[in-house]
């Protein structure tokens, strides 16, 4: 049954009712709820596996990998801190508030919740970012994408069967459906995706003064620069590895790599043999490589590669039918032209070149775009690495090494300017979906008169003795 708006707003006012009955605020029942999620993650955790095999092409491995298996350290993650990150914290009200002496800040739930996912990472980014809805105590309703059919199709199963629907609710549908849930009054908004839909959110949102957590790509995409001083060898295999990773389709992935042209004739060859030797000479028909979420997709990466077809150095082929697409090198690429200057979300890999004594000039013209999700460096000069990654305006990212940043447990997962704002994972989830109260507790006795009128005549003087005191 297709929904409307009155169907979609029953179920924003019944999630509102549920949550006013003050049900979510206990965090023992929180972890109930916590952990029952997790309990149907591994009953159904087939299910899942073939739901993303169906959308995305993903293997076993990869699904579990990057999809199911993360969502369970999430959660695991969270059912050990949540007790500690939602107690209360107790200050010393000071001075200036005698004869208060303590004032208490207590982590309290938005409300209802909407949170929007994508179809890359279907299982992950919704139930990842659910994890922090339930901890925080709120109640949510998630919108999934259309592109992913068959993973919508499992989590509507999964919620419905676990949680009821006045708690939990997977809605489908198209960008129809989705602007029907944001001209709603939520109290929280989680999206993840594109940049230009991110603005879209953002715009609505600001209708209802709604905070908003947006993870998004990045306009201009992510770099990975490759200095020649590098391990060749590690850095291509890792490249490879992670470019073959979900075709691509990754807000994390390497967009384009910039390599020192002193080793770049010895990195391009290095780069193609991983390939070939992770997933083979014709990937195109390796069952176990991802393959684009559809038929639009493909196209438009087909298209792009065929504007490059001259300076494909590896890849450039496909199938249709199958909705595969080669890891494809293309060399070389100026910094200033298109490719390199939008998130590609595809397996194509703009390669450009540099002169390594020239690589505080590129620095300077990545800077000069907008903020990336992503940033990766492969060098021996740890003096520099830091120095760019301590400096440098991104999301996260890693030094010799690719993606994994994001696995590691306790650390924010954000973006910043046009990737994004907000972060979430473990207790950056739980302070994503909550917000601090402050309540001071009072005395009726020993009050003193300095707060109070009249600020003249015989006391002005020992008053403002004393409140300059308090100030120490």
């Amino acid at each position: 049954m297709p929904y409307t708006y009155e169907k979609i707003q029953q179920i924003v006012e019944n999630q509102r009712k549920f949550f006013r009955s003050g049900v979510t605020l206990d965090v023992n029942w929180r972890l109930h709820q916590l952990k029952k999620l997790k309990a149907a993650v591994i009953a159904r955790e087939k299910e899942l596996e073939k739901a993303l095999y169906d959308d995305l092409g993903r293997s076993r491995a990869e699904a579990y990998l990057c999809d199911i298996g993360p969502v369970i350290v999430e959660i695991n993650e969270t059912v050990r801190g949540l007790k500690k990150w939602a107690r209360p914290e107790l200050h010393f009200s000071g001075l200036m508030c005698f004869p208060s002496i303590f004032t208490t800040v207590y982590k309290l739930p938005y409300g209802v919740s909407l949170i929007i996912s994508p179809f890359n990472f279907p299982i992950l980014l919704t139930l990842g970012v659910l994890t922090a809805s339930i901890a925080g105590g709120n109640t949510a309703v998630i919108k999934t994408s259309s592109k992913s059919a068959a993973s919508t199709k499992a989590l509507q199963k999964l919620i419905a069967e676990t949680f009821p629907e006045n708690y939990i609710t997977v809605v489908d549908g198209g960008h129809d459906v989705a602007d029907m849930c944001l001209a709603q009054r939520f109290d929280k908004i989680f999206y993840t995706g594109s940049p230009a839909v991110g603005r879209h959110v953002l715009e609505q949102a600001a209708k209802n003064l709604t905070p908003v957590a947006l993870e998004l790509g990045g306009e201009t995409g992510n770099w990975c620069i490759v200095r020649k001083d590098a391990n060749i060898r590690d850095a291509a295999r890792k490249i490879a590895f992670f470019k073959i990773c979900n075709a691509g389709q990754i807000c994390i992935n390497i967009n384009q790599v910039a390599v020192a042209e002193e080793i770049a004739d010895t990195f391009n060859e290095a780069l193609k043999a991983e390939f070939i030797r992770q997933i083979g000479e014709k990937p195109e028909e390796n069952e176990e490589y991802p393959k684009l979420i559809n038929d639009s997709a493909y196209d438009k990466c087909q298209k792009l590669a065929e504007q490059y077809k001259e300076r494909i150095i590896f890849g450039g082929t496909g199938n249709r039918g199958t909705r595969r697409f080669a890891p494809t090198m293309i060399y070389p690429v100026r910094i200033d032209e298109d490719i390199v200057q939008q998130e590609l979300f595809c397996p194509l890999l703009p390669i450009v070149p540099y002169k390594d004594d020239e690589v505080d000039s590129l620095m300077e013209t990545i800077a000069d775009r907008e903020h990336p999700l992503a940033m990766y460096v492969f060098t021996k000069d740890m003096k520099w690495a830091k120095k760019v990654m301590s400096t440098q305006q991104y999301g996260g990212g890693c030094i010799n090494e690719v993606c994994i940043h994001m696995m590691v447990k306790g650390v924010p997962f954000n973006g910043v300017g046009h990737s994004g704002m907000g972060a979430y994972h473990g207790e950056w989830g739980f302070r994503e979906f909550t917000h601090p109260t402050t309540v001071l507790k009072g005395k009726t006795h020993f009050n003193l008169s300095l707060r109070e009128h009249p600020y003249t005549g015989k006391h002005e003087k020992l008053k403002m003795r004393l409140l300059k005191m308090f100030e120490k």
